[in-house]
C-alpha cells in the first residue's frame, strides 16, 4: 500500500493570485459580496488535489490579527501597501467556505501559512505519509525532502505548474533544499523587506554554497583568510564576508525566514476534517454557489461519480452573454472551391 499524501496549501498565496487574475470577472455572491478570489481558490484546490492524488487536504492562512515576526523585526514586510478591503473580505470568507466544504483549515496564532506548510511537512513522516506543498512562495523550497515535494504555483494555474523534488530544485536554483535557507538569506527577499548581503545575488550565492557547502563555512573561511571564498566568488566578496555587517544580515535573514514546523494542526487521519472523501452534499452546495463545475469537484473530492441531482444554475444577469454586435461590414464572398487535382504520388493522397 502506497503512503498517504497530505496536500498542504498556502491559502494566502493561492487566494492572492486568484484575486489579481480574476479581478476583471467581478464575481460576487448573490448578496453582493466580492467572491472572485474565493472562486479561483476553490477551482485551483480541485486541480491540485487531482494533480497529486491527495488523501488529506490542509489549507493554511496567515493570522491577520498578530505577527510574531513583525513584533520581533518591525521592518519585516513593513513596506507593503495595505490590502484592499475586497481582498480582506475574501480572505475571511475563504476560511469559512473551506471549513464548510470539509477541508482542514489552520490559522496559527501569530504565524503564517508558511508555518502551516512546514508543520505538515514535519508531521507527515511521523505517520508514514508524504507531503506536497502547494504555493508560489519560494521560501517553501527549503521544505523539499525525500518526503516532501513542492507544487510551485505559477501563471497558468496548477496544470501549468512544476512539481519539484530535490533534484529538480538543484537544477533550477543550483542549491540543495538543505542549502536553500542560506541561499535565500544571502540573496535577501525584497518582498519581505529583507535586504541580502551586499553584492550577493542568486548566482553568486549559489556559487559560494556549491564551493563551501554552507554560509557558516563561508564566513569561517573568510575569517581565516578567505582562500576558498576568493576562489568561489572573488576577492571583493570574500572581503565582504569577513565583516560583522555581512554576518549580521545573514543571521537576521535566517531567523526571519526560518519556518515554524511544530504548530498545532489538529490532523486526524482516520476521519477528521480534510480527509478524503469529503461529503458530496457539502461539495455540491459550495461549488454550485460559486458557479463552478460540480461533477468535477465531486469526482475529485468525494472520490465518486456525482449522484443524480437536478442542478439549478446560478447565473447572475451580468454573466449572461451579451447579444452579438451587428456586422460593421458585409461578409466577404466565398470563392468557388477549386477542383482538386489527382495526387501525383501516394504520399500526397495520405497527407
Amino acid at each position: 500500500m502506497s503512503p498517504r499524501t497530505l496536500l498542504a496549501v498556502d491559502g494566502n498565496s493561492l487566494l492572492h493570485r486568484a484575486f489579481h487574475a480574476s479581478a476583471r470577472s467581478g464575481f460576487r455572491t448573490p448578496d453582493g459580496r466580492p467572491a472572485w478570489a474565493v472562486r479561483g481558490l476553490l477551482s485551483q484546490l480541485v486541480a491540485a488535489v487531482d494533480r497529486v492524488s491527495a488523501d488529506v487536504v490542509v489549507v493554511g492562512f496567515d493570522d491577520r490579527t498578530a505577527s510574531v515576526r513583525r513584533e520581533r523585526w518591525p521592518t519585516y514586510k513593513a513596506h507593503r501597501t495595505p490590502k484592499p478591503d475586497t481582498l480582506h473580505q475574501q480572505l475571511d470568507a475563504a476560511v469559512d467556505v473551506l471549513r464548510a466544504l470539509g477541508v482542514l483549515v489552520v490559522v496559527p496564532p501569530g504565524l503564517e501559512a508558511d508555518d502551516v506548510l512546514a508543520s505538515v511537512a514535519s508531521y507527515a513522516p511521523t505517520v508514514g505519509a508524504r507531503t506536497v506543498v502547494a504555493t508560489s512562495d519560494r521560501d517553501s523550497f527549503a521544505l523539499i525532502s525525500e518526503h516532501t515535494r513542492m507544487l510551485r504555483i505559477l501563471n497558468g494555474g496548477v496544470d501549468a505548474s512544476p512539481l519539484l523534488d530535490a533534484h529538480r530544485l538543484e537544477m533550477v536554483t543550483g542549491v540543495r533544499p538543505d542549502q536553500y535557507l542560506d541561499y535565500a538569506a544571502l540573496r535577501g527577499d525584497t518582498s519581505d523587506n529583507l535586504p541580502g548581503v551586499h553584492g550577493f545575488g542568486p548566482k553568486t550565492a549559489a556559487r559560494l554554497l556549491a564551493a563551501l557547502g554552507s554560509a557558516r563555512a563561508a564566513f569561517e573561511d573568510a575569517a581565516a583568510g578567505g582562500e576558498r571564498c576568493r576562489a568561489a566568488v572573488g576577492a571583493a566578496l570574500a572581503r565582504t564576508l569577513d565583516t560583522d555587517s555581512a554576518r549580521d544580515v545573514w543571521q537576521l535573514n535566517c531567523a526571519a525566514m526560518t519556518m515554524v514546523d511544530d504548530t498545532e494542526l489538529g490532523i486526524d487521519l482516520e476521519s477528521g476534517p480534510g480527509c478524503l472523501p469529503l461529503d458530496e452534499a457539502a461539495i455540491r452546495d459550495t461549488y454550485e454557489r460559486f458557479s463552478l463545475h460540480v461533477p468535477t469537484a465531486v469526482r475529485t473530492l468525494a472520490l465518486r461519480e456525482p449522484s443524480q441531482h437536478a442542478m439549478t444554475p446560478r447565473v447572475e444577469p451580468r454573466w449572461i452573454p451579451a447579444p452579438p454586435a451587428p456586422r460593421r461590414f458585409p461578409p466577404l464572398a466565398r470563392p468557388e472551391p477549386a477542383v482538386a487535382a489527382a495526387p501525383a504520388y501516394v504520399q500526397e493522397a495520405l497527407f
